[in-house]
C-alpha cells in the first residue's frame, strides 16, 4: 500500500543527512563483489575470480578516486561532498571501512579457498614446504628463466631510491655487508612478463596425503626470494618482503590548450606508465619496522596509506586460475542464443532476407549476453559494411576489444567506398591506449575519425546506417546501453534497440552533426541527449509521476542503472516519494540516495544485483497514468553523465518491446539469490529464499528464457 505523506511539511531535501557518501557507497558495492567470493554457493574457481575482481576494482579506486581526494587534501580544498564530508574525513572513512574488507579477503583466501583448491588437486605451494628435488628444479628454473631479467637496485648515498612503477610487485630486500656489518636496502622488481605462478612439472608433483593432483605451482616472488644470493654475491640476505605500490593514474588533459588531442593523450599515457604520486602501499604483514619506514618515507606516504597483507600480495592475479581445465568448479558454460528472428538471416553476399529487411518490419530489442552480440549488433554493422545499397555508416566507439571485428568491418566499409565516420573517445579511462591504436588504423583506411567535444566525454552508444532503397534514403539505427566490444558483450548485461523509425534516424543525424561539426542543437524529436536535454527531461518525467499522484492517480517509477549519485535527481526522487510515487531502483554500484526514511523516502526501495554477469544495462520505466513509457540508453543518474558526457537515451515505443523490458525489470525485482537490499543506514542485506520459496536468480532466469524463447 502506498504511503502518502503531506508535502506541506518543511524538509530541506538537500540536507547532507539524506545522502550517502559516494566513495563509501562504492566500497559497499565492492564488498558485494567480494561476497560472491565468500559465498559457498558460488563455484570454487568463480570464487577466485570474484576475489581477483575485488582487488582489481580496488586498484582503480585508489588510482582515481583516492588519488583525487589526496590531491584535494594537498590543495587544501575544504568543499564538502553532498553528504557533508571533507576530503580528509572521506580518506579516513575509506581506510576504516576498507581495512577489515582487505583482511577478510586475504584471510578467506588463505584459510578457506587454498585448502579447498588442494582438495580438488590445485596446490599453491609455499617454497619452504618443497622437497629437495622441487627446490633444485626451481633453482635451475630461476637461473635459466628468471635471473637474466632481474635488476637488483641498491639504495644508498650513491644510488637514490628507485622509481617503483604503478601496480608492480616488488621485493624489499635487506642486505648485510659481511665486512662492515652495515645493513643496506635493495629493491627487486618481480617481472610482470613472467607467469605469477611457476608450475612444477608432472614428474615433481608429489601427492599430498590422499589429495588428488591437477596442478601444482609456487608463487614467482617466492622463487625469487629464495634465490636472492645469486643477485647479491658475497653479501648476506637478511630479510625479504613482497610489496606493491598503487599510484595516481588519472590523466590530466587541458583540452582547450591541446592542439592535438591524440598527441596530448599519448604524452599523458607515457606519464601514467611511470605513474604519479603513490597513494597506497601493500606490504607483507611481517615486514620489519625499518623496511616499512623506509618505503613510507621514500614514497611520501603515511601509515594511513599502508595496507598489511597476511598472505599473497596482489590477488588480482587469481584471475589466471580461470584457465585451469576444471569445468566442474566453474559456472556452467554459456553460449549466447541467436534470437529466432535473426536465425533466418542470409550470410553476407548470399540471397535471402538481410538484417535491413528484418528491422524494416518492426523494431528489434537485443539483450546481451543472453542473446548473441555477433549475430545481432555485430551482424548489423558487418552487413552494412558490405551492402552495396549502404551509403554511410556513423558510430561511436567508447571501448572496444583489441581484435575487434567491428573495427575491421568499418575499415572494410571505407575500402568499399562508403562514407564512414567514427567518433573514438580517446578519454575512455584505462582504454586510451587501445583506442589510440584503433583510431590510427581507422584513419589509415580512410575512415573519418573524430575525437569528440572539448570538455565532454562521448559515452553514448549509437550507430547510424544510411541506405538507398527504391530511390529514397532510409536510416537505420542502433541505440544501446553497452560498448561495441564483442568480449565484454559476453560478460556485461546490455540492451540495444535496432530501428528504422524516421524520427530516431533524424535525431541521430543531428547528434552526429553535433559531434563531428559545429552545432548548437538544442532539441531532439525523440532522443534524450546529455548535456542538452537529458537532465531536464528526466526531471520532467519524475515530476509527471508526482502530478499523477497529486491528481488522485497512482505514480510509479522503476529505474535500473549502474549508479545514482546526482543530488538534483535524488532530491526529485525524494519529492516524488513524499507525493506517494512508488519507486523501485535497481542500482548495481554507487547509490547516494537513502531509502526508507520517514517522510522523505519511505516509498523508495533500492536493490543491487551482483552475479555472474556485470549488470550494465540502463532501463527507465514511468507509469504515466497507464500510458507507460520505457527508455533505454547509455546514461546513469550521475552528474558526470548528465553534465559532462554526451549520452543518448531512447524511448522504446513498440508495445511488445516495452512489455519485454517490463518483464526484465520484474525478473530483477524478484531476485532472491544475488539481490541485495539497501538499508536506510547504508548497509546492504542479501536476499535469501524463504523456506516456502524457491531460489530465483534473475540472470539464471534470463538465460533459461533465452534458451527457450517459445516456452
Amino acid at each position: 500500500m502506498t504511503k502518502t505523506k503531506s508535502t506541506t511539511t518543511e524538509i530541506n531535501l538537500k540536507d547532507p543527512q539524506y545522502y550517502f557518501n559516494r566513495e563509501l557507497s562504492w566500497l559497499e558495492f565492492n564488498y558485494r563483489v567480494l561476497h560472491e567470493g565468500l559465498d559457498e554457493r558460488t563455484p570454487l574457481i568463480e570464487r577466485l575470480k570474484f576475489l581477483a575482481i575485488f582487488s582489481s576494482n580496488l586498484d582503480e579506486f585508489f588510482m582515481v578516486r583516492v588519488a583525487a581526494l589526496r590531491e584535494q587534501l594537498e590543495a587544501h580544498v575544504t568543499k564538502l561532498s553532498p553528504d557533508g564530508m571533507s576530503p580528509k574525513e572521506q580518506l579516513t572513512a575509506i581506510s576504516q571501512r576498507l581495512r577489515p574488507l582487505v583482511e577478510l579477503q586475504h584471510q578467506h583466501f588463505e584459510q578457506e579457498l587454498r585448502p579447498l583448491l588442494a582438495k580438488h588437486g590445485v596446490h599453491i605451494l609455499d617454497y619452504v614446504d618443497l622437497n629437495q628435488e622441487q627446490r633444485i628444479y626451481l633453482q635451475n628454473y630461476f637461473d635459466e628463466q628468471i635471473f637474466p631479467v632481474l635488476t637488483p637496485l641498491a639504495v644508498d648515498p650513491g644510488h637514490p631510491f628507485p622509481h617503483i612503477s604503478n601496480l608492480s610487485l616488488n621485493l624489499a630486500v635487506v642486505i648485510q655487508d659481511p665486512e662492515t656489518k652495515e645493513e643496506l636496502f635493495a629493491r627487486v622488481k618481480v617481472p610482470q612478463m613472467l607467469p605469477r605462478f611457476v608450475v612444477l612439472p608432472e614428474a615433481l608433483q608429489v601427492q599430498i596425503e590422499s589429495q588428488p593432483l591437477v596442478w601444482m605451482a609456487v608463487p614467482l616472488e617466492q622463487v625469487i626470494a629464495h634465490n636472492l644470493a645469486s643477485l647479491f654475491p658475497g653479501m648476506n640476505v637478511q630479510e625479504c618482503y613482497p610489496f606493491r605500490i598503487t599510484r595516481n593514474a588519472d590523466l590530466a588533459i587541458q583540452e582547450d590548450e591541446a592542439d592535438d588531442l591524440l598527441l596530448a593523450i599519448e604524452q599523458e599515457l607515457r606519464k601514467r606508465r611511470i605513474g604519479g604520486s603513490a597513494v597506497r602501499l601493500e606490504i607483507d604483514a611481517t615486514a620489519s619496522d625499518w623496511v616499512r619506514h623506509t618505503l613510507v618515507q621514500e614514497l611520501s606516504l603515511s601509515e594511513n596509506d599502508v595496507y598489511d597483507v597476511d598472505g599473497l600480495v596482489g590477488l588480482r592475479d587469481l584471475m589466471s586460475f580461470l584457465q585451469l581445465p576444471l569445468p566442474e568448479l566453474k559456472d556452467p558454460s554459456w553460449t549466447p542464443v541467436i534470437p529466432l528472428r535473426f536465425r533466418r538471416l542470409a550470410e553476407i553476399g548470399e540471397d535471402g532476407e538481410n538484417i535491413f529487411d528484418l528491422i524494416s518490419q518492426r523494431d528489434l530489442l537485443v539483450h546481451h549476453p543472453y542473446q548473441s552480440f555477433a549475430a545481432t549488433v555485430q551482424h548489423f554493422i558487418t552487413q552494412a559494411a558490405h551492402d552495396p545499397n549502404v551509403l554511410a555508416i556513423k558510430m561511436t566507439l567508447y571501448r572496444t576489444s583489441g581484435d575487434s571485428p567491428i573495427v575491421n568491418a568499418l575499415i572494410a566499409a571505407a575500402e568499399n567506398g562508403k562514407q564512414v565516420a567514427v567518433l573514438v573517445e580517446l578519454k575512455a579511462r584505462f582504454d586510451e591506449e587501445n583506442n589510440i591504436l584503433w583510431a590510427k588504423k581507422l584513419e589509415q583506411a580512410g575512415v573519418h575519425v573524430v575525437y569528440g567535444l572539448v570538455g565532454l566525454k562521448t559515452h553514448t552508444k549509437i550507430v547510424l546506417v544510411v541506405r538507398r532503397e527504391d530511390n529514397h534514403i532510409r536510416r537505420y539505427v542502433h541505440i544501446g546501453t553497452g560498448n561495441y566490444n564483442p568480449k565484454t558483450a559476453g560478460l556485461y548485461t546490455d540492451l540495444g534497440l535496432l530501428s528504422c523509425r524516421e524520427e530516431l534516424g533524424a535525431d541521430l543525424t543531428d547528434l552526429f552533426n553535433y559531434l563531428t561539426g559545429y552545432s548548437r542543437q538544442r532539441s531532439y524529436r525523440k532522443l534524450l541527449v546529455a548535456p542538452v536535454n537529458l537532465r531536464d527531461r528526466m526531471v520532467a518525467l519524475i515530476h509527471r509521476e508526482i502530478e499523477h499522484c497529486q491528481n488522485g492517480r497512482s505514480g510509479r517509477i522503476v529505474a535500473k542503472m549502474n549508479a545514482l549519485v546526482d543530488p538534483q535527481i535524488i532530491a526529485k526522487l525524494y519529492e516524488a516519494s513524499r507525493a506517494g510515487v512508488e519507486i523501485d531502483l535497481i542500482i548495481r554500484g554507487i547509490c547516494c540516495l537513502r531509502p526508507g526514511l520517514p517522510e522523505v523516502s519511505e516509498n523508495i526501495r533500492v536493490i543491487s544485483i551482483v552475479g555472474r554477469f556485470l549488470e550494465h544495462s540502463r532501463i527507465f520505466y514511468f507509469q504515466n497514468g497507464g500510458q507507460e513509457e520505457v527508455y533505454i540508453g547509455s546514461a546513469d543518474w550521475m552528474s558526470r553523465n548528465l553534465n559532462r558526457r554526451v549520452e543518448a537515451i531512447t524511448p522504446v515505443e513498440d508495445l511488445n518491446l516495452t512489455k519485454d523490458l517490463q518483464e526484465i525489470l520484474g525478473i530483477m525485482l524478484s531476485d532472491n539469490r544475488q539481490a541485495w537490499e539497501l538499508q536506510s543506514d547504508g548497509s546492504y542485506i542479501q536476499r535469501r529464499p524463504s523456506d516456502n520459496n524457491q531460489e530465483q536468480s534473475a540472470q539464471k532466469t534470463l538465460m533459461e528464457m533465452a534458451s527457450n524463447p517459445g516456452s
